[in-house]
């Protein structure tokens, strides 16, 4: 899996969102997976722009977020739910009953997660899946130790997960478990697309990218996916550089 390397940070993001573009006026009614976190902010930015420039309509999209925590109302400034309706979805044309994401107010988050797992099922499969990863190597919310085999779930958050989306909830706890998609279901996507920028990913980018499956770096996971496309900056590529 070469990475594709660039400058910085915003030309990466920028060159993701071109991607995801040239998805949507190929396939106007493609699946997307999407993904939360500070990385993904600019890509949300350049995509809004694209669509208020009229290079993008989302009126036949689908998407389906990986993740959400459990224990968050979906109008908490937290949750994911608020954040994608925050940074995309309030922004264009698309239709908040096509935008899925999963239930973490559900009173039973294991069967939440089986009917969310359900619900990708029967959208047909994802068109695009676009990831970040974490400093320990997760994507989504599949942390170090998450099997090849694993599906859409209740998981318990690592302690490096909590301390890294304190930002998020100012002087809140973030909360401790939420529903994921597994990586099982994150292969399933047709095509799968990972942005990582900055030094601190130096080190899980080079794990993931070392060749084979590490359960200690679950991002490693898509090496046996033949469809994946990085996208990296120079500081998240410094370790992994392929030149």
């Amino acid at each position: 899996m070469t990475p594709i390397i660039l400058a910085d940070a915003p030309q990466a993001a920028n060159a993701v969102a071109e991607r995801i573009i040239a998805v949507l006026r190929d396939k106007p009614e493609a699946v997307l997976g999407l993904a939360t976190g500070a990385t993904m902010e600019p890509v949300y930015a350049a995509l809004v722009a694209a669509y208020l420039s009229g290079r993008v309509s989302f009126s036949r999209t689908t998407t389906f977020n990986l993740d959400e925590y459990v224990g968050i109302p979906p109008d908490h400034p937290g949750s994911y739910r608020a954040t994608m309706n925050r940074l995309l979805f309030d922004h264009v044309d698309i239709e908040l009953s096509r935008t899925h994401v999963p239930d973490g107010m559900a009173a039973n988050p294991e069967e939440a997660a089986e009917a969310y797992e359900l619900q990708i099922r029967q959208a047909g499969c994802i068109d695009l899946q676009l990831l970040g990863i974490g400093r320990n190597g997760h994507i989504g919310f599949n942390e170090p130790g998450s099997t090849l085999q694993s599906r859409t779930r209740h998981v318990v958050l690592h302690s490096e997960t909590l301390a890294a989306n304190q930002d998020f909830f100012e002087d809140a706890e973030v909360p401790r478990s939420a529903i994921t998609m597994g990586i099982a279901t994150i292969l399933t996507a047709r095509s799968i697309l990972v942005l990582a920028t900055g030094n601190a990913k130096q080190s899980a980018v080079r794990q993931a990218l070392a060749g084979g499956y590490h359960s200690d770096c679950p991002a490693s996971a898509l090496a046996g996916h033949t469809d994946v496309t990085w996208i990296l900056d120079d500081a998240a590529a410094q370790s992994a550089r392929v030149v």
